[in-house]
């Protein structure tokens, strides 16, 4: 099998389409692999994309289904992200497909590859999901049936860029405006680009004004294209670029599709319809937001001489590194001296990002704190999670 597979045809008559999109589009053409389900004709007046129709049905069951990546980085980051928010997955076989988390009654997991979680929350058989936010827009194609309901777990970022060699003619072009005005690009030679993004890179560039582009579907490293003659670009996910420096090639100004990282997403309908799925959607979000919002943060505890809590509050508040949260927590720390029992000391607690430790430990030092004792943090809870509210608002609650 070659590294590109392009299957160039036009709409077979015989198929009913489930949908048609007409669009003033000249010489624009995708191609993918005949396992797909979409294909695109190509005239000067408009553009018509056919794609299989997908199942929108809630099934009758009673569990709530969540699926997870099966496989990859991806699929680690995500079970260390439930078990640091105390939701280990448990899993008898690890050649099975299917998991329980303990902690979640009436709850399955589903190993799945990422792109089939996202067609399984549209077809129904999945109510919620973990992938990146690169595959909902690619899969998920903006069907409104799909909420993202957290859309930044803080794993897997990536972003969906337009590449392109350094040598020959692309040596001086650095924008997408430029590679669009360049003249080779033309009816009977136009731009071809490798991808497996077959719908967010035909309409990035219809969106941007390149006209004479064709689309071919990969099986492989893309980044092999250009060097062997079969694309001039590429539109493929791009971590730190390494890769792509390594292979000549380089990004553009422009060229940005998407910024992605980890998201959590569900079915409006399973929201909705499904008894439970809300309620589970709840506790997994806040478990998410209170564990992502502990990050970097610590907890510092100092003990501090003063007249009262209050005077002691001023002098904390005076310095710019020591307001935590919401301000400081002032508690009298009562000591035996002479046969008495007083409060000579007040216990300073606040929280502190990682990167201004250091500076507010001497801050604490100069206004008289002592016994300085610093904790990671776990979890902060908020009264509400603002996305819980969001997500109501979404759902017409």
């Amino acid at each position: 099998m070659s590294l590109l597979q392009p299957y160039f045809q036009q709409c077979p008559s015989s198929f009913t389409p489930a949908f048609s999109i007409s669009c003033p589009c000249p010489t624009f053409y995708i191609s993918v692999s005949k396992r797909s389900f979409i294909s695109c004709c190509s005239s000067q007046s408009q553009t018509t994309v056919v794609i299989g129709k997908i199942d929108s049905r809630i099934t009758e069951r009673d569990e709530i289904r969540l699926g997870l990546p099966s496989k990859g980085r991806m699929a680690a980051d995500t079970l260390d992200l439930l078990k640091d928010c105390q939701l280990s997955v448990k899993q008898v076989n690890p050649r099975q497909y299917v998991a329980q988390i303990p902690q979640l009654s009436n709850l399955e997991v589903w190993f799945q590859r990422p792109k089939d979680i996202v067609r399984k929350l549209l077809s129904g058989d999945l109510d919620l999901g973990i992938v990146g936010l690169d595959t909902v827009s690619e899969y998920g194609q903006g069907n409104e049936d799909l909420i993202i309901v957290h859309d930044a777990l803080e794993y897997g970022d990536c972003r969906l860029s337009l590449a392109i060699p350094k040598y020959g003619i692309f040596e001086n072009i650095n924008s997408l405006k430029e590679l669009a005005q360049m003249p080779q690009w033309t009816v009977e030679k136009p731009l071809r680009v490798a991808t497996g993004f077959t719908h967010l890179g035909p309409k990035f560039m219809k969106e941007n004004g390149l006209k004479h582009v064709i689309f071919s579907t990969a099986d492989g490293a893309l980044e092999a294209a250009p060097a062997m003659g079969i694309a001039e670009a590429i539109l493929d996910l791009v971590s730190s670029g390494t890769t792509l420096k390594e292979n000549n090639l380089k990004e553009i100004e422009g060229g940005v599709v998407l910024e992605s990282q980890a998201v959590l997403v569900a079915s409006r309908k399973a929201l909705i319809q499904r008894k439970g799925a809300l309620d589970k959607t709840h506790e997994i979000l806040e478990r998410f937001e209170a564990h992502l919002r502990a990050l970097g943060q610590f907890t510092v505890t100092a003990n501090m001489r003063g007249s009262s809590a209050e005077e002691v509050a001023e002098r904390v508040l005076s310095q710019p590194s020591l307001a935590g949260l919401q301000g400081p927590t002032v508690s009298p720390v009562f000591c035996k001296h002479d046969g008495k029992v007083a409060a000579y000391y007040y216990a300073i607690v606040i929280c502190v990002p990682k990167k201004a430790l250091y500076r507010s430990v001497q801050q604490l030092r100069a206004i008289g704190g002592s016994g300085v004792l610093i904790s990671p943090l776990t979890y902060i809870f908020d009264e509400e999670t603002p996305r819980w509210r969001e997500l109501l608002s979404k759902l017409g609650f």
